[in-house]
């Protein structure tokens, strides 16, 4: 076997499981799961269509690279997104989803041989960076997030020996779980530093169409590059899925856009791979990116939850509305985020997740400990619910006597 699988650190869940198993929820309450970022709100109904009227190209192999049609339709909707050209034939990719394609990215561009190879990423994170890093042969650095700075990652904690053996930077934008959107001016700093030490940045963008004022979106990493005069993405790849933003996590379709000489040889890597959409997903995925309909209907959903929610949460926990994304980084009184988790859920049968699973010690402490992650995916009246049993809890909760 591998030896370097040995390295993994169990999922998050897993870990929730494992800490949560001597527990019997209330019977008096129906289970309520805001720990899992698991979009369910419908799917819509022309995606299904389209799913169906892809069956008749099961009778071939499904190209690497896409079809021209899928290429076209994501080109066409980073320009309407972001106002900023990418060219279907050479600067975009499609891929099985964000999670395989920043797992499988880091396998295709980390050189585990040389001495120090290094992967920044945000802290707390996603835990497909770290495993994408250590089974690559690489090691980790993090930068913890800055509460004053809504929870962004502090890559002035990143110095300047670890800058110089980095090979890859993750960056989360918006954020999990804070929901923190990267502003241009560290866009900036970190392209200067990639110009200065030749690192990746691989820009995890899965929460982009999810956030609260029409007028101001979040700002992407191909539109920040371009802001700053980097017409040619280099040393760039932004990853984004249709999950989120269309409710079709099931499908596992996404795409990746960026410096044509790394979407060159990422293309040679899976074609080795083996990780070619089948053709009914890429023909959904045209129609899916081709329609903005749908994605203002699924932010309006969130809007509403997050709108009504919100406000009954922070009466009692340190909580605000995030930049973007559907999370709620919450404070928990006491400073012990999983005996807050573990006594929510026997007493009340809500399931969140404890921050500091979600992070490392670095910098001497664990950025994500004292916090909870609330999922806001179930419908309106669960999230409601949800919530009035979490202002319940928490008025009564005694850290330390979590279970009276």
């Amino acid at each position: 076997m591998n030896p370097r699988l040995s390295l993994l650190h169990p999922y998050p869940f897993e870990r929730l499981r494992e800490l949560t198993r001597d527990i019997t929820p209330n019977p008096g309450h129906r289970p309520i799961g805001l720990g899992i970022g698991e979009p369910r709100h419908a799917t819509p109904e022309f995606i299904r269509r389209a799913l169906i009227e892809g069956f008749c190209g099961l009778s071939t192999y499904p190209p690497t690279l896409g079809t021209p049609a899928l290429r076209q339709a994501i080109a066409a909707w980073v320009q309407r997104r972001y106002g900023v050209p990418v060219c279907p034939d050479t600067q975009v990719l499609p891929v099985s989803g964000s999670r395989e394609a920043l797992f499988s990215f880091a396998q295709a561009v980390i050189d585990g041989s040389r001495e120090g190879a290094t992967v920044v990423c945000p802290n707390p994170f996603y835990q497909i960076y770290e495993g994408a890093a250590l089974l690559a042969g690489a090691q980790t650095a993090f930068a913890n997030s800055d509460p004053t700075r809504n929870f962004a990652p502090d890559w002035n904690q990143i110095d300047e020996a670890t800058w110089a053996r980095a090979q890859l930077v993750y960056v989360c934008s918006p954020g999990n779980p804070s929901g923190a959107v990267m502003p241009l001016g560290e866009w900036q700093r970190l392209f200067e530093l990639s110009d200065r030490h030749g690192f990746v940045i691989a820009s995890d963008e899965c929460y982009s169409e999810i956030y609260f004022r029409d007028e101001d979106p979040p700002l992407g990493g191909l539109q920040a590059a371009r802001a700053l005069g980097r017409d040619d993405y280099r040393r760039l790849v932004a990853f984004t899925s249709l999950s989120k933003r269309s409710n079709v996590p099931g499908m596992r379709s996404g795409f990746v856009a960026g410096d044509a000489r790394l979407m060159k040889s990422y293309l040679q890597y899976r074609t080795y791979h083996g990780a070619a959409l089948s053709p009914m997903v890429q023909h959904a995925s045209v129609a899916a990116w081709s329609d903005e309909a749908h994605v203002a209907h699924n932010r309006a959903l969130y809007r509403a939850k997050f709108e009504q929610v919100t406000p009954m949460l922070a009466d009692v926990l340190d909580v605000r509305l995030p930049d973007a994304a559907f999370y709620l980084w919450a404070g928990v009184p006491g400073g012990d985020d999983i005996e807050y988790a573990r006594g929510l859920l026997a007493q009340y049968n809500v399931t969140v997740l404890p921050g500091s699973l979600l992070a490392r010690d670095a910098h001497g402490a664990n950025p994500g400990a004292g916090r909870v992650r609330l999922a806001l995916v179930a419908e309106p009246a669960e999230c409601v619910e949800a919530a009035q049993r979490i202002v319940a809890y928490t008025r009564a909760y005694r850290p330390g006597h979590p279970s009276r």
